[in-house]
């Protein structure tokens, strides 16, 4: 039990750490404890080593608002009233829109779930899994309820479950795909085996490909590659490999990988482009940031679970290695990544940032990439980011959906909103993999010279004598 006074504190701390994170800067270093050091710097976001217990309260804050925000009711969308009554379909049924108008089918949602999923082992809290499994019971009850209603009405898009009835695109399949797969191996929620084979077989057969095989789409001209589609692809094609036992899914993955990186990746600046034409393969590109953190995060998810033995993973390890490099050589002095990520007068982006922050901070924790360098950008992108969180949960700085386009006026002007779900997933997996990496037992972490040194345990010894 708490006494009064430990329950007072633990208020005031907390207290303390929201209004942080919408006080405005400069901050100093709270890791100097010399106040009057002349050669500590101010900063626009707070510069410091992440604390656990800062990080899950942040993680906690998210967590709390996506749940209170998703809604799984039935209602009449032209009276507003609740159904409670599933004997017999009614035209007008639909989910419950939130507040914030979160699809709980939307690929977006399946990156929610990956986070909670994340939150869950880095924290030990499985609270951080109550949301999905309330989701998933939701999807397995009401499946034969809207089933109905569609086959008696002919709603056909209308229809709220019609993503996993008639799915028509990787942005209705591959990201819940994969959420629902990894339910599954965690034992998360009911089975949901009949949904997973709807959305499994529109990724594996039914996508629309290049000739090579390569996912791809017909618009925005009749054969198109979206950098996008590396996300919303590869990890199902993955975890079907997982969960099957069948190489035939992690060749495809493998494959897609590279083919897509052969045809939108720059070698030269270590960046994706936002996408390719087949009729125009040679026409100018346009650097999207969330384009290549959807493009990391898929090479990231497809190498936790493809067979070390596969020969297709150490291309799949050197392509993420050159893409974190060129993303991190492009981090702003706030610790974001800008919207075109080469291009710093367009605005600082929240999304792509916890991608990277999570695709960094992940590979340290397993072992892909050296601490070094790595470990503090990563840290850096994490304290840019905390200050985008508010006091209710929400998240700042979001670019809403994006097509892909032809001009940089498009990609500059994007409206930002915390109704855009795109950046709360990747955020509560980049705390996840911050929190592991503070506790890491293979990296030291380093405050020397008024910065951060994340250091290989039993790399060599350092000498600071020199200093003064």
């Amino acid at each position: 039990m708490y006494t009064t006074k430990q329950l007072l504190a633990s208020v005031a701390a907390l207290t303390l750490l929201l209004g942080a994170a919408h006080a405005e800067g400069p901050y100093r270093n709270p890791d100097n404890k010399n106040l009057a050091d002349a050669g500590e710097g101010s900063y626009p976001v707070p510069y410091k080593k992440p604390v656990a217990a800062e990080v899950t309260e942040v993680l906690n804050r998210i967590r709390n608002y996506m749940d209170v925000s998703t809604p799984t009711r039935v209602i009449n969308k032209k009276t507003g009233d609740q159904i409670t009554d599933f004997g017999k379909p009614v035209a007008d049924a639909v989910f419950e829109p939130s507040a914030g108008d979160y699809g709980i089918m939307v690929y977006e949602m399946g990156v929610v779930h990956g986070g909670l999923f994340k939150a869950a082992e880095a924290t030990g809290d499985p609270r951080f899994t109550a949301m999905t499994e309330r989701h998933f019971k939701f999807f397995a009850d009401k499946l034969p309820y809207f089933r109905a209603q569609e086959q008696q009405f002919k709603l056909e898009r209308a229809n709220s479950f019609s993503r996993f009835l008639d799915p028509r695109a990787l942005d209705d399949a591959g990201s819940m795909c994969a959420a629902l797969m990894r339910a599954r191996a965690l034992k998360v929620g009911p089975d949901m085996g009949g949904m997973i084979a709807t959305c499994s077989d529109w990724v594996a057969n039914k996508q629309f490909r290049l000739a090579d095989g390569t996912l791809a789409r017909k618009r925005p001209q009749a054969e198109s590659l979206w950098a996008d589609d590396m996300y919303m692809g590869i990890p199902a094609l993955a975890e079907m490999g997982r969960m099957t036992g069948k190489r035939e899914y992690f060749d495809d993955a493998v494959k897609n990988v590279l083919q897509m990186s052969n045809y939108m990746f720059n070698p030269s600046l270590g960046l994706y482009t936002h996408g390719w034409h087949a009729n125009i393969p040679d026409a100018p590109r346009f650097y999207w940031a969330r384009a290549n953190g959807w493009a990391v995060m898929a090479m990231s998810d497809l190498l936790d679970v493809l067979p070390k033995d596969h020969p297709g993973y150490p291309k799949v390890m050197a392509q993420l290695k050159a893409s974190l490099r060129g993303i991190a050589e492009l981090q702003s002095g706030s610790g974001l990544w800008h919207q075109m990520i080469d291009r710093n007068d367009s605005f600082l982006e929240t999304s792509a940032s916890a991608m990277f922050v999570y695709a960094m901070a992940h590979a340290i924790n397993q072992g892909w990439i050296s601490p070094t360098v790595y470990g503090s950008v990563a840290q850096a992108g994490w304290s840019g980011l905390v200050p985008r969180i508010t006091a209710k949960g929400e998240m700042e700085g979001i670019c809403v959906g994006t097509t892909l386009a032809g001009d940089q006026t498009y990609y500059y002007n994007r409206p930002t909103s915390v109704n855009a779900l795109h950046g709360y997933g990747p955020m509560l997996m980049a705390g996840a993999e911050i929190l592991k990496l503070i506790k890491n037992p293979a990296v030291a972490i380093e405050h020397r010279v008024r910065t951060y040194h994340y250091m290989p345990k039993g790399a060599a010894q350092t000498d600071y004598r020199e200093h003064h």
